[in-house]
């Protein structure tokens, strides 16, 4: 049962599947019809673990001011790439977002492919503050990604399901968080804050790998590779730090130190990123309410209806 009247919008779903600009042309479009939804317009939260981090821009895809097309946009550059930003920080920013949102009288338009950070705004809170554990750490820092892997899928297969496997950081912290519980991170029951709309972005297979091909030449053509050098020389964003935070920034700073060539980059990066978004698919068909849209005319039609609810 939701505990509020206030109303969320959800658009979730894979990697490279257009979350982004279809969230953009929702909200536009809400704004456009707010007399009959009784509302001011919308405004979009990023639900994304890295576009959270100054300077992280092309890697991750973070979207331009032109992209946003005047609409505002909550939870892009607030960290420094120097420092952690935990699930529970995003957490707390995320729910002070929405109650500026509700304040003017806007609709809030989570956007993203981060579940975990999804779930943490919309359900009841589930996510403890855990402190770091020194020796715990240390102990975690001496295995492997695919020794932290099966460690964290014996607690926590939930968790596991929608996790970079690849990056070392976010493995170490996932299992410090389950292993200081003393199991997995206890699920909500599902308990909804507000009524809340769920869509994901519905595309076929092989068109996503298409976009993602697609998507890492633009990236890269983009300056990419220079965007991960600034991080290091001008920002002192050190190269481990770089390859923690995964995927594009892991292989680019592989690159750079001379570790792969960039042919191998590429190919090992599309790899991977089709791997992430498969586990992204497997998470958002997890959840009970998704309603699965293929485009913004089936979104439109979505949202009409839940306004009349």
């Amino acid at each position: 049962m939701v505990q509020n009247s206030k109303k969320i919008i959800v658009i979730g779903g894979p990697t490279a599947s257009g979350k982004s600009d279809l969230a953009v042309s929702l909200a536009l479009w809400i704004k456009k019809n707010r007399k009959k939804f009784g509302v001011s317009g919308a405004e979009i939260i990023s639900a994304d673990s890295r576009q959270v981090y100054k300077g992280f821009d092309i890697g991750s895809g973070k979207i331009t001011k032109e992209e946003t097309r005047g609409v505002r946009h909550w939870m892009l550059d607030i960290a420094s790439p120097k420092r952690t930003f935990t699930a529970h920080d995003y957490m707390i920013a995320g729910n002070r977002a929405l109650k500026e949102i509700f304040k003017n009288n806007n609709v809030p338009v989570i956007c993203g492919g981060t579940g975990f950070y999804i779930d943490s705004l919309i359900y009841s809170p589930f996510i403890p503050e855990v402190p770091p554990q020194r020796e715990l750490r240390e102990e975690l820092e001496r295995l492997s990604v695919e020794e932290l892997y099966l460690r964290l899928e014996k607690i926590d297969k939930r968790r596991a399901e929608n996790i970079d496997i690849k990056n070392k950081r976010r493995l170490i912290r996932a299992v410090e968080v389950t292993e200081t519980l003393g199991g997995p991170i206890p699920e909500t029951g599902k308990t909804l804050m507000y009524p809340t709309l769920i869509m994901g972005v519905k595309t076929d297979k092989d068109e996503l790998k298409n976009k993602i091909h697609k998507r890492l030449v633009k990236r890269i053509n983009a300056g990419m590779i220079d965007e991960v050098l600034n991080l290091h020389r001008k920002k002192g964003v050190s190269w481990k730090r770089l390859e923690e935070l995964g995927l594009e920034y892991r292989w680019t700073a592989r690159y750079l130190r001379g570790k792969t060539d960039l042919e191998e980059m590429k190919k090992n990066l599309e790899k991977e990123i089709i791997h992430y978004a498969k586990r992204q698919v497997t998470w958002f068909k997890r959840e009970k309410g998704i309603i699965w849209t293929e485009n913004f005319r089936e979104a439109k039609k979505e949202t009409k209806d839940f306004f009349r609810v």
